[in-house]
């Protein structure tokens, strides 16, 4: 904010700003492509025609393999990207807060985001083990993935029971709801299995 206060905040004249621009740079295990563009418009329940707010975020994949280039350009994001590589690589072997402490003392030796770690190395620890609850994360992805699993089973019976009603079939719709068996079948005869 100090960019406007130093011109007549509550004038009439337009302050000029920046314009600002927003990135992600994924570094997840999930693969994902090189770029896309995330709009939080994306996330709101229901959307109208003309939206009175938009934020469009550039996503960029920094993972090895992806927008090299770009990444070697920036030598803080190349040893970023190298900090955690390494650190994957020791979790292999290793429960993720040794990892991330191993691979700190890893890059300090190596000179990777050395003064970055020496300095800071009991935030990035803090950040990298205490903040992230495994635990949790783990609770939320399989929740996560019951309620998608629930609304594909929810869609594929609700498909099913627009084909028997079209067909006249009301009888196998009230079997289907009352017998389990009865509904797989019928699932598998209309190849929605």
């Amino acid at each position: 904010m100090a960019y406007v206060f130093g011109d007549n905040l509550y004038g009439r004249k337009l302050i000029k700003i920046p314009e600002p621009r927003f990135v992600v740079f994924y570094n997840g295990t999930d693969k994902m492509p090189e770029q896309s563009v995330l709009r939080l418009s994306d996330a709101y329940e229901s959307k109208s025609e003309e939206l009175d707010l938009e934020l469009r975020i550039r996503f960029i994949n920094i993972n090895p393999g992806y927008n090299e280039e770009m990444v070697e350009k920036s030598p803080t994001l190349y040893q970023y990207v190298k900090f955690v590589d390494i650190v994957r690589k020791y979790q292999q072997e290793m429960s993720f807060p040794e990892a991330v402490e191993k691979a700190i003392d890893e890059c300090i030796k190596n000179g990777i985001l050395a003064e970055f770690l020496r300095k800071n190395r009991a935030e990035v620890l803090r950040v990298s083990i205490f903040e992230y609850d495994e635990e949790e994360h783990m609770r939320q992805e399989r929740e996560e993935s019951r309620q998608e699993g629930f609304e594909e089973g929810e869609e594929r019976i609700n498909d099913l029971y627009d084909k028997l009603h079209e067909l006249n079939r009301e009888e196998d719709i009230w079997k289907a709801i009352k017998d389990v068996e009865h509904r797989k079948k019928l699932l598998e005869e209309f190849h929605l299995d």
